[in-house]
Order: C-alpha cells, then structure tokens, then sequence
C-alpha cells in the first residue's frame, strides 16, 4: 500500500533512536493512536527495555522500562506468539492481563506488534487508542501496522548487519508533544469548554486559565500558569483528583470530581482529554450535606477530633501508589531499591512525612533506610538492643502491628517515658513478615494527626509482608553481591609491584549488569632483576562463576611464567589447564615477557584486543600480535610470540574489550578515540593517563562488561618517575 511503501523514505539519512522516533511517529498518524511505544531486546537476553515512547509523560509506563519476556503484558505476548497481539476494551485488558490492569485500570484499545526480521526478534512496538475506539481493529489499521513493524525490523536488520546494533539510550526517549503557539493554545483551550477553564499540558501543569476559573479556585492566574494544581492549592493536593487527571489522559475520555473550597464552597472539576493535554471546565457544585462520606467514628462524635488534626484517607489516588508500590517491589534489587520504592510510594500514598525501615541483625536493630528523619534519629535507633521497650523494636520482636493517632494514643500503651521525639504526631508501626517470622518493622508517620480507618490497616499491614519479602530478596542480593565483590577483590592484585626502570598503572572498572562483576583481570610478575611479565585477560561471563575461574587463569599464568616458559607456551599450557577444567566458559589473553636491560618485549596473544603502543614522539599504533583461539577451546592451538622493542618513555597500553566495544559505537571508531586519548595524555605520570583513558566508561551508566586496563613504561636513563 502506499502509506506503507513510503513508510520509511530517507531512511538512509537517519540511524539510531532518530530513526525509531520517526518511524513510531508515522504510525501513530497513520493509524490514528495517540500513545506508543518501541521496546528493543537486549542481544542474548531475556530482557526488553523501552527504547521511544511518544503520547505521555514517562511516569506512565516507567513500571514497563525494563521487564523479562516472561513478564504478561501484550508486548511480550506479541514477541514470544510472533504474532500481532490486539486488546479490545478495558474487560478484555483485565480478563487476559489482570496484574497490567490493576495498575491502568483505564478505558483504551491496544495493539502490540513483534519486530522481527528472518529469525532474529529485535523488539515490539504497542500503539494503544482513545477508549471510544471500536472494540475491533480494523483490517485497514491491521495492515498499516503490520506493515510498519515489518518496515521498522527491517531497518533494524540492516543496522545490524552493519555491526551497529540499536540498543536503547541511558534514558528512554520521551517524543515531546507538538509544539504550539500561545495563540494556538489559548484558541484550542477556549474551543473545548466555556466558562471557568483551565488548561493542563500533558504532565499536568497548567498552561492557561480564565479569569473566573482563578477566580473560583482562588489563586491569580499569574500563579496559576506554570505551575501543579495538585501541589499549588491546598485543598486540590490530593492523590484522588491526580488519579482523575491520570484517568483522563489514559481513556481519552472526560472524568471529572467535586472538590470543598474551604470553608464550604464546593466546586465541580471536568476534564476533557486531547493528545495535548486537558481541558478543565470549573464550576459551582451543588453538594448536600448527607452525600458527603464519613469515617464511622466522625458520623456518631463530629467534633471528636478538631478538622485540623484530621486527615481522611484517600483512597482512590492512594490506589494508584500502593498498586504501583506493589508491581515495582518485585523488581527492586538492593536494599536501597526497596526503601526507595516504599519512601517514593507509600508515603505520598498515605500523606505520611516519615518513614523507616528497620530489620534485626545480631540481636540488634539496624536501620537500612530511612526518609523524613534527621540524621541524628538514624544514629538514635541504629544499633538499639532488641530488648528496648520503643515501638519500633516491640514491633519487630512481637511481629504485631500497632498504630497510634496521637502521642497520648501511645503514652497509653508504652508510657509517657517512651516518648517518640522525632517531631510527629501520628504513627503506624508494621511488622516485616517473611516465611512466617518478623524480619523487622516499617514505621510510617505522620506530621499533623492521622485517623487510621480499619481499611487503612488492613492495608497497611498486609503491604507490610510485601516489603517485607522484597527486603529479604534485597538484603540476599546484597550479600551475595558483597561476597562476589570481595571474591573478585582477593582475585585482582593489590598492588602492582615497584620495579626500577619501569612505570606501571593499572584499573578494573565493573560491568552495570548483573552482579556488577566479571571476568577481567590484570598482572605484573617479577620474573628476576632484569625480567618482568605482563598479563591481562579476560574469562567468559559476569557472575561468582566468571571471577572464581578468573582467579585459576591468573594463578596458572603467574605459575607457568615464574618456571620460565616462554609466551606462547604460557598460553598453551594454560589453554591445555581450561580445556582439562572443561568449566563450559572461555577466555581471552594477552601475555608480554619485558626484558628492562635490552628494551624488548616478547608478546602472545589469545583471542584478546590488539595492544596500543604510543611512541615517545606521541605516535600511537596498534600492535599486530599474531594470536590464536580463545584458551579453553581446543588442547592442539599453539600461540606465534612477537619480539616488539619498546623505546625509554613509550607507553604500552594493555586492555579488555569492554574499553572499546559500546552498543551502537563502531569498533574501529572507538579505538581511534582510545588512540587519540592516548596520544594527547601518553607522555603524563601512568597513574593520571590510566584515570583519563578509563574515565568516559565511568560515566556510562548502563555497561554491559566490565573493563580491566594496563600502561606499562621503559623510564629514561634520567628519570625519576618510577
């Protein structure tokens, strides 16, 4: 057809996520949705990450970033069926994907895509429709889809053929809405509604208002624009009118709510959603006192707690946090993660101002994360006795919760001497519950007075086993991470040894995936007074597996070097060694014998990068090793040995891959840049040249191998550097 046919003309004049964004652009116009997608797959991964999303903020679909195929959503049904997923209404987002639904409970059509190319899956695109389209797609839609993805994977084919392999930025690109005049808005604006309207651009913030919309909700207009109704006006700060906005800008259809203008003016909100944004219609309301709920106790005793102690529970805008708290927990990794989820989403669930978690560790209570607290609290709490009469410890020790509206509430229970001191007025105490034992406690708090209604804490202490159980995942990943990094630290030398004529520096930098450890490793051996051995390899993997059998390579190198084998038949025999271990991993290495009274170098080279030698004249060239398989592949391999003469003051630089392959770079290109870095610093102290070249995968927050790099100098007759 000829929409598709010129789907993606001028292709050739665009790569990477540029070409991705305009093509997810063109297919949204052209099927008429107003919110997308594109999620890449991670080469030889089960994992999928958000690449281009176009239609809303990023927050909308930040609890999809970065999932596992095995995760049910359309987007990974459409991958693993090959097929093009369709999701009609709202019933059927719930009956074939409940856990997707309890979180977007809102009015929308889907349609989910693969893209792939022959055998290779590169990813999926979703494209998801106002809540008044069909229940069916129709075949025109089909086609123009189908066609777009198959267009779409064929570019990415093509860029992988090229060895430039699109993986998704530090950061998904979020396309920004059209770009509008101030005419334009206002135009837009004053078309959909009359009367008191406002406009909210699609993150909520207000970006025109009337006169009487300022003057019903009681703020000026030039306080107004620019800013969060939820968070500029008291009385609107409140997650169940956000969770009307949200609602809006998912169905594309109108909600609306009634708010109390203190002291008793109440106001009726209308939202009428567009791509762009909303347009709110405000209006007088006509509210009669019996339509307006009550907790029980309120109903029977009105004045038994003063309006500006009471805070009502939220319970529809509180949904949306603690179903998102709940989907998000099972992704948290560290520790950190954990308490960032629950400070990031149960507070502002629940409006509390202080939150704590604490856990038992040797008879003692330790406090690994807390928000809204002053530092000196931490200190406070941070090793107590679990014999301390305190709420928080009684929690833990009595795995009952317990919750307190006021501080007389807990004198009554604990005594006045057990005051709380930590500047709150209100607090619930909820025992961390995994595998049937308290783990420890989860203190929220309140800065003014909070009435816990029973809903509130069978809430609350039901997500309590929640975070719980993501702790104890979390505080295991931790150890274990602890234990691998001490593992590999053991591994690696402590210090290069200080050898008269020569220079040394050396750096690890670990990999941002998985256990943030790997294979890479580096050595200096003294092998007699004018003799010295250089290695650096580089085993197979990123895991307690990958650094163990790192550690026999590096053991077995330094035993074959100090019994004077040559470099080739260091190789060999270490070869031989992981071929017999059969440990199913292979491994990469380049080996130097140096000899400091003649200036020469002896190299041998296993499947590993080619070193860079920079000439004292600032010159950098590649040095041509010959060099045979990957050690650990075949007992027959010999491995050539090159006599290379390294010049006073030439620096040799010796490296893992992970310097200079980066997703989406070209190999060649970076390793001129690593040359040319080189070359600009080379004749600077080695400590300071091995800092500059290793610094720009440092700021690389998503690597996927970890990095080992080695500079070795011949000092001149007269210089004191070594």
């Amino acid at each position: 057809m000829a929409e598709s046919s010129a789907f993606l003309d001028g292709r050739s004049r665009r790569n990477g996520l540029d070409m991705l964004a305009e093509d997810l652009t063109r297919v949204l116009e052209d099927v008429g949705a107003h919110l997308g997608a594109v999620y890449l797959l991670a080469p030889g991964a089960q994992v999928l990450e958000l690449a281009v999303m176009k239609g809303a903020p990023r927050d909308f679909i930040k609890p999809w970033e970065k999932m596992s195929l095995a995760t049910p959503i359309p987007v990974t049904d459409a991958i693993r069926e090959e097929r093009l997923v369709w999701v009609g209404d709202e019933k059927e987002m719930a009956r074939a994907y409940p856990g997707a639904a309890l979180v977007m409970p809102y009015e929308f059509a889907l349609a989910a895509l693969p893209l792939i190319s022959g055998e290779t899956v590169y990813g999926a695109i979703f494209a998801l429709w106002a809540g008044s389209h069909a229940c069916d797609l129709s075949p025109i839609e089909r086609d123009r889809l189908t066609a777009a993805a198959e267009e779409m994977a064929k570019g990415l084919e093509e860029a992988d053929r090229e060895g430039r392999r699109l993986r998704p930025g530090l950061e998904p690109r979020v396309l920004p809405a059209p770009t509008m005049q101030p005419a334009e808005v206002i135009a837009a604006v004053a078309g959909r509604l009359p009367e008191g309207v406002c406009g909210l651009d699609v993150s909520g913030r207000v970006t025109f208002v009337t006169p009487r919309a300022a003057q019903l909700i009681g703020v000026l207009s030039a306080r107004l624009t620019g800013s969060y109704l939820w968070t500029l006006v008291p009385w609107l700060n409140d997650p169940v009118y956000e969770d009307r906005y949200r609602a809006a800008m998912i169905s594309q259809q109108p909600t609306s709510f009634v708010a109390l203008r203190p002291p008793e003016r109440w106001l009726s909100f209308e939202l009428y959603p567009a791509p762009t944004g909303v347009t709110m219609r405000v209006t007088p309301a006509v509210v009669e006192a019996e339509d307006v709920p009550l907790a029980a106790s309120e109903a029977e005793n009105p004045s038994s707690i003063p309006d500006a102690d009471l805070t009502l529970p939220t319970r529809v805008g509180a949904l949306y946090h603690i179903l998102h708290l709940a989907s998000t927990l099972t992704k948290a990794a560290s520790v950190q993660d954990v308490v960032d989820l629950v400070a990031n989403r149960l507070m502002p669930a629940f409006g509390g101002d202080g939150m704590a978690l604490m856990v038992a560790e040797d008879d003692r209570v330790s406090v690994v994360g807390d928000r809204g607290y002053p530092s000196y609290l931490r200190e406070r709490y941070d090793g107590l006795s679990l014999t301390s009469p305190a709420p928080s410890v009684r929690t833990m020790v009595t795995g009952v919760p317990s919750f307190f509206s006021s501080q007389e509430e807990l004198d009554e229970v604990y005594g006045a001497d057990i005051a709380q001191d930590d500047g709150m007025a209100s607090w619930a105490f909820l025992p961390l519950i995994a595998s049937g034992r308290s783990v420890g406690t989860c203190v929220l708090a309140f800065a003014r007075r909070h009435r816990f209604t029973v809903e509130e804490r069978a809430l609350l202490t039901a997500l309590g086993g929640l975070i719980a159980q993501a702790l104890e995942r979390a505080r295991l990943y931790d150890a274990k991470l602890e234990l691998a990094h001490a593992l590999q630290e053991s591994l690696l030398p402590h210090a290069l040894p200080r050898l008269p004529g020569l220079s040394a520096a050396a750096r690890y930098l670990p990999g941002t995936e998985g256990m943030d450890i790997g294979g890479d490793f580096y050595d200096v051996i003294r092998l007699d007074e004018d003799t010295v051995a250089a290695v650096v390899g580089d085993v197979q993997g990123h895991n307690v597996t990958a650094a163990a059998l790192m550690g026999q390579v590096r053991t077995a190198v330094r035993a074959y070097a100090t019994a004077g084998a040559d470099p080739g038949e260091v190789l060999a025999r270490t070869n031989h060694l992981l071929v017999d271990l059969d440990p199913g991993l292979f491994a990469s290495c380049v080996y130097l014998r140096l000899d400091l009274r003649r200036n020469l170098a002896c190299l041998a080279r296993a499947g590993h990068p080619q070193p860079l030698l920079r000439h004292p004249d600032g010159e950098v060239r590649v040095v041509e090793v010959p060099g045979g398989l990957l050690l650990g592949i075949d007992h027959s391999v010999e491995y050539p040995h090159t006599e290379l003469p390294l010049p006073p003051d030439a620096v040799l630089a010796l490296y893992t891959d992970g310097l200079v392959e980066t997703p989406g770079v070209d190999i060649d290109d970076a390793l001129a840049d690593l040359g040319a870095e080189l070359a600009r610093t080379g004749d600077g102290p080695l400590e300071e040249v091995a800092s500059t070249l290793i610094r720009h995968a440092q700021q690389t927050s998503h690597r996927s191998d970890d990095i080992a790099l080695l500079l070795l100098r011949l000092a001149a007759g007269d210089d004191p550097r070594p």
